[in-house]
């Protein structure tokens, strides 16, 4: 029984630590972060523009190419079940 309160002791003692370096983590958390975010080389506006374009084109390409390859599934789909199907 004493070391089961001895261990809850031990345990709320270690909660309260925690909680108390709180604070701390949090602000070396925020100054790493500016830190990191004075690093960063952000594109410029050309970049974006250039980026978004390949983006888009290349989703169109890709919904194109799905579409295709869903629509000749589909159709293998269809000439199987009309096999069994009378």
């Amino acid at each position: 029984m004493a070391t089961m309160a001895k261990s809850m002791t031990e345990s709320v003692s270690g909660a309260l630590e925690s909680i108390k370096g709180w604070p701390h983590r949090v602000r070396t958390f925020v100054e790493g972060l500016r830190l990191e975010m004075r690093r960063v080389t952000w594109p410029n506006q050309k970049q974006v523009r250039a980026t978004t374009v390949v983006v888009i084109i290349t989703v169109f390409v890709f919904g194109f190419y799905l579409g295709i390859v869903d629509w000749i599934l589909g159709m293998g789909m269809d000439r199987l079940l009309k096999l069994f199907v009378p």
